[in-house]
């Protein structure tokens, strides 16, 4: 990690106790996954298949899928596809989608991304989308994608990140935590480079941009209880006008709106 990254602070579980808390926590909202706008669209899925350029080939794997949007935008583009998380209700609601899509060369397997259930020098692609912020160990996890990649493989990664400024990057931070306990971190893009690197896997950025979001569609997609959305609002009201122009904090008929920065790196393995 970089100096100067806050620190968790309700992050004190050990990793089992944070799996079983993130557990249940999608466990509960798995449903909201499957519509949410943010995770069922967004343009970096499109991103994502673009970043691919899959040939039809492929052995993919999509690591801590939740509810399989990843899984389902490459699967049409490979010749098979791993959907892989250890919430159930999410995989079976992924799998609820891929039958309705007909997509049937998906298959949808139950594993913490901190111990993939797979083969070593498997994979020519993993993605990752939007959950990396929840591993409890992400030096682990990346070591696992290394390990899973074939030499030459791909990694597509997609999450919310940390700002590169420590002030943008304590308020991030603690709004995320409030909003979702079993957030761990949101890393920097320049962290992330280093450990992919560090790992073998040789990254570079590709594009960053902000994920647009309202505080009571944010909050309510995770049951934030209503103490925490009214802190969450205090630090949107009282925030420096520096961390108001980089998350684009707006306040429209009551309604607290911002941009939670977010990156599409890519990477090569280069064992």
């Amino acid at each position: 990690m970089t100096q100067n990254e806050p620190q968790a602070t309700p992050q004190q579980l050990d990793q089992n106790e944070r799996n079983q808390l993130i557990q249940r926590r999608f466990g509960a909202t798995a449903q909201n996954y499957v519509t949410s706008a943010v995770h069922a669209q967004g343009p970096d899925l499109a991103w994502i298949v673009e970043a691919a350029v899959l040939t039809g080939s492929e052995q993919i794997v999509d690591v801590a899928t939740g509810t399989g949007h990843t899984a389902l935008a490459l699967a049409p583009y490979a010749h098979s596809a791993i959907a892989v998380d250890f919430t159930l209700p999410m995989l079976e609601a992924a799998q609820q989608l891929a039958t309705a899509r007909g997509i049937k060369n998906i298959s949808f397997v139950e594993g913490d991304a901190h111990a993939l259930p797979l083969a070593d020098n498997s994979a020519d692609l993993i993605a990752c989308r939007k959950s990396a912020h929840h591993f409890a160990n992400i030096v682990q996890a990346i070591s696992e994608w290394a390990r899973v990649l074939k030499p030459g493989g791909k990694l597509i990664l997609v999450d919310s990140v940390a700002p590169e400024e420590p002030e943008l990057a304590a308020f991030v931070h603690e709004i995320e935590v409030l909003r979702d306990p079993s957030h761990v971190r949101n890393h920097r893009v320049s962290a992330w480079l280093d450990m992919l690197n560090t790992a073998g896997i040789t990254s570079s950025l590709q594009r960053t941009w902000g994920i647009h979001m309202d505080v009571p569609t944010w909050t309510e997609r995770m049951r934030t209880p209503a103490e925490n959305v009214e802190r969450i609002t205090h630090r949107f009201s009282t925030a420096t006008p520096a961390v108001r122009e980089r998350l684009h904090i707006e306040h429209t008929a009551g309604v607290f709106t911002f941009d939670l920065p977010a990156a599409l790196i890519v990477g090569t393995s280069v064992k």
